[in-house]
């Protein structure tokens, strides 16, 4: 018996065609828009967290955090800074939160008299 030798086609290869993940534009060309979303995310969250904290000051709020924002921007990284700024510029105001605002604040402790003011080592050496 005899058989014929069978050519079998061969499958279509494709054009080098790219791969899905060679289809991304440049991150460099994304990383602006990622950070500014970023930024304003953290922003609108920290709006949040501050006027819980200072309900009658909304506006002032806003223009520190509007304020900070522009010196953020100024700096490599505005969204690890950001924080910081708008709490310094908070701290800075001498601000209270409402939460321990008037009669609720407890008054300062007081030193007795009689008492030795002298700091106390923390360990003795024999």
């Amino acid at each position: 018996m005899y058989r014929r030798p069978v050519k079998y086609n061969e499958p279509e290869k494709p054009n080098n065609k790219p791969m899905k993940t060679d289809q991304h534009p440049d991150p460099a060309a994304v990383f602006p828009q990622i950070l500014s979303n970023a930024v304003s995310k953290l922003k609108n969250r920290l709006q949040q967290e501050y006027e819980r904290a200072y309900p009658d000051l909304g506006d002032l709020v806003r223009i520190v955090l509007d304020e900070e924002e522009a010196k953020a921007w100024e700096l490599a990284f505005p969204h690890l800074f950001l924080p910081d700024l708008v709490e310094e510029h908070i701290t800075q105001l001498g601000l209270r939160p409402a939460d321990i605002r008037g009669d609720r604040v407890p008054a300062p402790a007081r030193f007795s008299e009689d008492q030795n003011h002298q700091l106390i080592p923390a360990y003795a050496s024999c």
